[in-house]
Order: C-alpha cells, then sequence, then structure tokens
C-alpha cells in the first residue's frame, strides 16, 4: 500500500509546523473551527499563536508583559503594542487616549483602559489597519533583554542588500520602476494607507464616493466602511451595468473603484477592459488587490492606476512573514502622488524583511508551478463524485474575463473553492492537509473559510439569507493549491472518496 504523504497535524501547531513565527494554526475539524470562533477555554489552551492580526503572538505578550513591569504600569490598564510611533499618534487621536507615563521604546505603547469597550475598538482597529508590531522585532528585543534564551533558526538575505532585492524583485515582476514600490508592515496596512491617500487627494476635488466592487476580503471591506465618509457597494462584480447606472449620475463624486482580481474565495474576474474604460472617462482612479493574481498570471499594468499586494502569501510562500505592498502605476496620473500613499505606509522590521527577501527569490518558480497543480487539480475535480461545485479562475463564468489579463493559458489561480454534495464535517475532519487561515503557501492549505470569515452570518437566519443573496455557499472550502506533487494532492481526495 502506496505510504500517505499528508499527515493529520494536531490542533494549535504552528503552520508551518514548529515556526514561531508562522502567520497560520493548525484547526483540523470543524469543530475546531466553531470553537475558535466561539473562543471556547479548551481551544484557546491549544491555540496559543494564529494569524498575527487576529490572535496576539506568544512574544507580544510576553513583551507587553515585560513593558507593563518595567514601567510600573497599574493593572487597570493593558498594555497595547504597536508596529511604531506613528501608529500610536493615529490610534491615540481617534480614540482620545493619552499615555499617563512617559514610555520610550523603539515601538509604539498605548495603555488602554481594562474592561471597557475602548479596548476592543483599539484591537478591532489594529487589526483592520495592520499596525501590528513583528514577532520578530519581538524575539530580537526579547533576546536582548534575557526573557527568551534561544531566537528561531531561519535563513534570511543579507541586511545591506535585502531591502534592494524585494523591492527590485516587485519592481521587475509588475513591470514599474522601483521608486513606485512601496512596503507596509500587512496587506492590510497597504490597503489602509491607499484609502488615507485617496481620500487626502480627492477631497481637494469633492470626489467623495468610494465604491467596492465585488464581494472583497473581510478587512478590506471594513477599511473601506470605517475609512471612508461615503460608500457605494456593488456586490455582484458581473453586472457592470449596475456600475456604469450609477456613474452616470455621480461618476464626477467618485474618488476611485477599489476591488480584487480575481474575488476571494470565488475566483470571479471582473470585466477589466470596459472597467477601464469607465474609469477613464470618469476619471477616476483604478485600485486592485493583485494578491490573488500575482504579476505572474496576470498583467494588470494596462488596467490598475494602484496595485495592493499581501506579500504574506504567494511571495512568501511559506506563511511565516506578515507584510504588504502598494504598486504605483506609472502609466497613470496618479503615479505622481507616490508621497501621498507611501507616507501613510507604517514601519517594517528588517529582519522581516530579510526573511522576504530570501523567500521571494522562488516567487515565480512558486507560482508557476502552484498553477500547473491548480490546473490538473481542476480536472479531477471535474470527475470527483463527491464534489458538488467548483469555483475557480477558468471557469465557464468567470474565463473570458479573467483572460483579458492573462499572462498565458497555464497562469491558474492558485486557488480552488469548492462544495460537496456529502456532509462537509466529515469530508473536511477526514483530509489530512494543513488546516488554518491564510493562502498561497507551498503546502497545501484547506479553510472553511465562511466559518472563519464569517461566522456572525453563520449564527443568524438574516445573516444566512445574505450569504445566499451574494452567492456564498456556507460549506465552502476554499483549497489553496500547494507545490507538493500533483498526484499526492489528487490522491488525499482519493483517500476521502473511499471513507464516504
Amino acid at each position: 500500500m502506496k505510504k500517505e504523504l499528508f499527515k493529520h497535524i494536531p490542533c494549535g501547531e504552528t503552520l508551518p509546523i514548529n515556526n514561531i513565527h508562522a502567520v497560520s494554526v493548525s484547526m483540523p475539524s470543524l469543530q475546531d473551527v466553531i470553537d475558535y470562533e466561539e473562543q471556547t477555554p479548551q481551544i484557546l489552551e491549544k491555540i496559543k499563536s494564529a494569524y498575527p492580526r487576529f490572535v496576539l503572538h506568544p512574544y507580544l505578550k510576553l513583551l507587553a508583559n515585560y513593558i507593563k513591569n518595567k514601567y510600573k504600569v497599574s493593572n487597570k490598564y493593558e498594555v497595547v503594542l504597536l508596529s511604531s510611533k506613528e501608529a500610536v499618534k493615529i490610534v491615540s487621536n481617534k480614540y482620545f487616549i493619552h499615555n499617563k507615563i512617559d514610555i520610550d521604546e523603539p515601538f509604539g505603547v498605548i495603555l488602554v483602559l481594562k474592561g471597557t469597550t475602548q479596548l476592543q475598538k483599539v484591537l478591532t482597529f489594529i487589526q483592520h489597519v495592520g499596525c501590528n508590531l513583528s514577532s520578530r522585532f519581538a524575539q530580537d528585543y526579547l533576546y536582548e533583554v534575557k526573557v527568551i534564551k534561544t531566537k528561531q533558526k531561519e535563513e534570511l538575505e543579507d541586511e545591506n542588500t535585502a531591502l534592494h532585492t524585494l523591492k527590485q524583485t516587485l519592481a521587475k515582476a509588475y513591470k514599474q520602476p522601483i521608486k513606485n514600490i512601496g512596503l507596509a508592515p500587512s496587506g492590510m496596512n497597504a490597503i489602509y494607507s491607499v484609502i488615507r491617500g485617496l481620500k487626502k487627494i480627492q477631497e481637494k476635488n469633492n470626489r467623495t464616493i468610494l465604491v467596492q466592487l465585488g464581494w472583497l476580503y473581510l478587512d478590506t471591506m471594513n477599511i473601506v466602511e470605517h475609512h471612508y465618509n461615503r460608500t457605494k457597494k456593488f456586490l455582484d462584480i458581473t453586472k457592470l451595468d449596475e456600475l456604469e447606472s450609477f456613474l452616470k449620475i455621480n461618476g464626477l463624486n467618485v474618488s476611485a473603484i477599489i476591488t480584487e482580481i480575481p474575488t476571494n474565495p470565488l475566483l470571479q474576474s471582473v470585466d477589466l477592459k470596459r472597467l477601464r474604460e469607465l474609469c477613464n472617462k470618469y476619471n477616476i482612479v483604478l485600485v486592485i488587490d493583485a494578491t490573488l493574481a500575482t504579476p505572474y498570471n496576470l498583467n494588470l499594468k494596462p488596467y490598475a492606476d494602484i496595485l495592493v499586494e499581501s506579500l504574506t502569501k504567494f511571495a512568501c510562500g511559506n506563511a511565516d512573514v506578515l507584510m504588504g505592498a502598494i504598486i504605483l502605476n506609472e502609466k497613470f496620473k496618479i503615479s505622481h502622488m507616490q508621497g501621498e500613499f507611501f507616507k501613510h505606509l507604517d514601519m517594517v522590521y528588517i529582519k522581516d524583511i530579510q526573511r522576504l527577501a530570501y523567500e521571494i527569490k522562488d516567487y515565480k518558480k512558486r507560482v508557476k508551478k502552484i498553477s500547473s497543480n491548480t490546473k490538473k487539480l481542476i480536472h479531477y475535480f471535474e470527475n470527483c463524485p463527491y464534489i458538488d461545485k467548483i469555483y475557480h479562475c477558468f471557469s465557464k463564468e468567470n474565463e473570458k474575463n479573467y483572460k483579458i489579463a492573462i499572462q498565458d493559458d497555464n497562469s491558474y489561480s492558485g486557488l480552488v473553492s469548492v462544495t460537496f454534495n456529502k456532509e462537509f464535517k466529515t469530508i473536511y475532519d477526514n483530509l489530512n492537509f494543513a488546516k488554518g487561515p491564510s493562502l498561497g503557501t507551498e503546502f497545501t492549505l484547506l479553510m472553511p473559510y465562511v466559518y472563519l470569515a464569517h461566522y456572525d452570518y453563520i449564527q443568524t437566519k438574516k445573516g444566512q439569507e445574505f450569504l445566499k443573496k451574494v452567492n456564498l455557499p456556507i460549506d465552502l472550502l476554499r483549497i489553496s493549491v500547494g507545490t507538493e506533487n500533483i498526484e499526492d494532492i489528487i490522491n488525499e481526495f482519493k483517500r476521502v472518496e473511499s471513507l464516504i
């Protein structure tokens, strides 16, 4: 009997395994996911580390405690760490928080009263704008003050060349000058910075409406909603007639349109040519989140004014760096305003830059391998008896629009989402791939998308009706296809087929 490549990974294990800087965590059963969403005591015992914008990293907990003791902070306060002192100013001004003691550290620290709604608001704001303190920074600090005795061993690019290597790789991939690349401590911070820049520029022209096109990633929608005074949502990207009708009346008041190509998790693509024509007609800035497209699958240079990428995903490939990028398109008028967008970017720690500069060297090779595997996996799913529906970029509904910007016919986005004609829980629990948040990893990674991203909608009848309205199935499995041997990936799905 053939040896099984994929093994059960216990709940709470970091993904990648034994990596303190991992941005994902194993949730091998659907009940683990539900317990995580409901924050039950048993799951909190198991999960010590997860996606850094959602779960406080253990090193940040240690560092907060160290700062509390160092400055003799009262137990009435929660010590909250941020990526920079500039981030402290933003949070403090928004929530009227001013530290009563002077804290002198090379990072951001604010004190928030415990047991208040203010604390949760602050933590949610930090999550949305992505100004979290780096786990590598915390590690180095804690090591220096002898709170921890060892540091994670990992390959790093040379400190003197890392920043140039990283920016040069992105500039070459996106066919842009290196000066048009800006780095952020997370993809969300990159989007936040773009929104801030757009707001500042367009207020002068009385363009106060921001259009959200498509059902976007959860925190992108939160940033759009909470940081722009007027927003208009078009959740179905296939219905550009509705957008065009809106622009005929309001086009000169719209500052920007923000969308994803393709969308997460349904892999839909908008008609880019038509969308670009509408933006040209009304002089609207087009912002595209290209994380799922990657610069190696789609060429978005002819269409987007501003591109944003979560480098945590395919650019990293190992799920152990949190970082984002803004790419300004030199073809469009907006490119000369780079200072307005880049000045809102928060600081990126040098060790994170060194780590990503090392990992990004394999970016193109990784994407091409993942694309090839994705194409073959979709072909298997088309004949798999327990698959009900397949969502992918080359489906009949998406293919025409996706091909508008395609690099070649094998440029498959590395995501596939599926629903089943058998019990979701049985299939999810029995698959032995890594299971947890994030995507773009070299190891195949599964995520029960709606449970982890929109659990609140599942809880109510009204929420479930809304999910149906936006065509987002509750029992949707999002598969981030890895670089493993494709036959091994397919055989794991075949193994589960025999169990049901």
